[in-house]
């Protein structure tokens, strides 16, 4: 999966468009996820990404970085065997753009704020 733009609200993965947050999986896109308490990535909003078990999870915490993680959420992905990176969206895509090529990644994208 090639991330191709970013833009505020909008992403374009493999010549598709979505306008809502996403996960992507080595050969998925999930742009169906939402976070139980919206800006805070909790560990239970990561269960199939835990479940995918890739090498390393790229978080993206918006275009201004408004989501966040807190440390027993990155604790628990650690715990996991999982790499992790969180970034701001448009850094996060530049990260997975280079990672994807030689690791199994997965990105967990929040496109607003």
């Amino acid at each position: 999966m090639n991330i191709e733009h970013y833009s505020f609200g909008k992403i374009i993965i493999d010549g598709k468009t979505y306008t809502s947050d996403v996960i992507i999986y080595p050969d998925r896109v999930d742009a169906s996820w939402w976070r139980k308490e919206g800006h805070s990535l909790q560990a239970d909003d990561l269960a199939d990404i835990i479940g995918a078990k890739p090498d390393v999870l790229i978080v993206g915490t918006g275009f201004g970085g408004v989501m966040t993680v807190p440390e027993n959420t990155l604790r628990f992905v650690v715990s996991k065997g999982i790499e992790i990176s969180v970034e701001k969206t448009g850094k996060a895509i530049e990260l997975y753009n280079i990672a994807r090529k030689d690791r199994t990644v997965i990105a967990a994208l929040h496109l607003t704020c």
